[in-house]
């Protein structure tokens, strides 16, 4: 009984952004996005995330974003009008398809989207810009 109950949570949060908190949901678009990108004829990508505020472990306010050279991407939660940070979540997953040759950090008001711009690289995908 407990295997299945393991199983079906498992398969529920397999397609739930609620089940994964802001800086892995991020780290699955660029995997998306560069995965399109290799199939295409393009040679760069800009990609829109908009955060999920409600769902899971997003931000409800404002937030800020570091993709940095060594491979940490980490979402900092913060409050809007004090600017305290209020929460934080990281990952270095997009590493395997992506590379940043610099540290980009931004910050972005409550819902504003992040635009990555993603260029083609030899291995992997190369991120250009972040704002």
């Amino acid at each position: 009984m407990n295997r299945r109950l393991c199983a079906a949570a498992a398969l529920a949060c397999a397609g739930l952004t609620g089940c994964s908190d802001g800086a892995t949901r991020l780290a699955y678009q660029i995997e998306a996005e560069t995965a399109a990108l290799a199939r295409s004829g393009a040679s760069r990508v800009t990609l829109v995330h908009q955060p999920a505020r409600r769902w899971g472990n997003g931000c409800a306010e404002a937030y800020k974003v570091q993709v940095d050279q060594v491979g940490a991407l980490i979402i900092w939660c913060l409050d809007s009008r004090t600017g305290a940070t209020t929460g934080s979540h990281s990952t270095s997953y997009h590493g395997r398809f992506v590379e940043s040759p610099q540290t980009w950090i931004v910050e972005k008001k409550a819902g504003e989207s992040l635009y990555i711009d993603l260029e083609k690289g030899r291995d992997k995908a190369r991120v250009v810009a972040v704002r």
